[in-house]
């Protein structure tokens, strides 16, 4: 009788073990697995119009190592990008369809604490490391937005005021665009001008990260100074600034403390027609003088 109840023991603690390796090992899969947050963002990117306001889906991937955040439309554009570098087959169509004010993408080294940021000028990608601190102030104001409790915060970054909503039921120190550092995920984020705000719609959970990795050439790697001087250049003259990417196979050279010698460029050219330069130029004059109120108005 004794040696009958010793072996229900053990198979017992065996059924109990094999729940726990269980247990854990889901948990641990969890742990590893990316969490994808959607955001709709806000835009009134003309300050001449503020009537005219733009929105679009914007996401943001984090797994413990790092986080992701960019435009779903980026994903669809480096597809038919792609598509159209393996056959040298431009489809303005296409490319016109494609067009998204969030062309950049924000990579955020969780265990370095370093933010990189990346987009395109011409056909060249540029990316720099984020410098500037986001000091925040906690405020006592609580509020319920969705299904979850947030707090209030604000900051002064590149130039606006920002005021954010966090909660500690998603416990990632992460927001959308370059925001973090705060006790909890962002769910909410908007400026004091109303000019731009950045709402978490819906969340799930994903295997993997997208590979932006090489599409359209390997980026240059600038300080955030002197891209911001390259994009000064860029938006004072667009016309000339990209007809040279396309003749040269790349964007103007960039200054020495830029890496001039060392071009990431954007790989063979599409060759352009007299019809399809009058209308890129047209829309690149038109992009310019209605992207006058940028999401950083400041450098400091």
């Amino acid at each position: 009788m004794l040696l009958f109840l010793n072996q229900r023991k053990k198979i017992k603690m065996k059924h109990l073990f094999k729940i726990t390796f269980i247990a854990l090992f889901l948990a641990q899969l969890s742990m590893a697995q990316t969490s994808r947050f959607i955001y709709q963002v806000t835009m009134k990117s003309d300050s001449t119009d503020k009537a005219n306001v733009t929105t679009e889906t914007a996401r943001l991937d984090i797994s413990p190592e790092k986080s992701l955040f960019y435009g779903e439309g980026r994903i669809k554009r480096d597809s038919v990008m792609q598509r159209m570098r393996e056959t040298r087959n431009f489809d303005r169509n296409a490319m016109q369809n494609l067009r998204s004010s969030i062309d950049y993408i924000v990579e955020k080294d969780l265990v370095k604490n370093i933010t990189y940021f990346k987009t395109r000028l011409g056909r060249d990608q540029y990316t720099y490391e984020e410098d500037r601190k986001m000091d925040w102030k906690i405020l006592p104001e609580m509020v319920k937005i969705g299904d979850y409790e947030t707090q209030k915060a604000e900051t002064t970054f590149a130039g606006r005021k920002w005021y954010a909503w966090f909660t500690q039921d998603i416990p990632f120190q992460d927001g959308p665009y370059k925001f973090k550092g705060l006790p909890g995920l962002i769910i909410k984020v908007e400026d004091a001008k109303g000019d731009y705000s950045f709402d978490l719609q819906q969340s799930k959970k994903i295997t993997e990260f997208p590979n932006f990795d090489n599409r359209g050439g390997n980026p240059i790697k600038v300080k955030r100074t002197d891209f911001e001087k390259q994009e000064k250049l860029y938006r004072k003259d667009p016309v000339s600034f990209v007809t040279n990417s396309f003749s040269q196979g790349g964007a103007p050279a960039p200054p020495q403390s830029m890496g001039g010698g060392n071009r990431g460029g954007g790989g063979g050219g599409f060759r352009m027609d007299s019809d399809f330069r009058k209308q890129m130029e047209d829309r690149l004059k038109e992009e310019v003088a209605k992207n006058n109120n940028p999401i950083e108005v400041s450098s400091k």
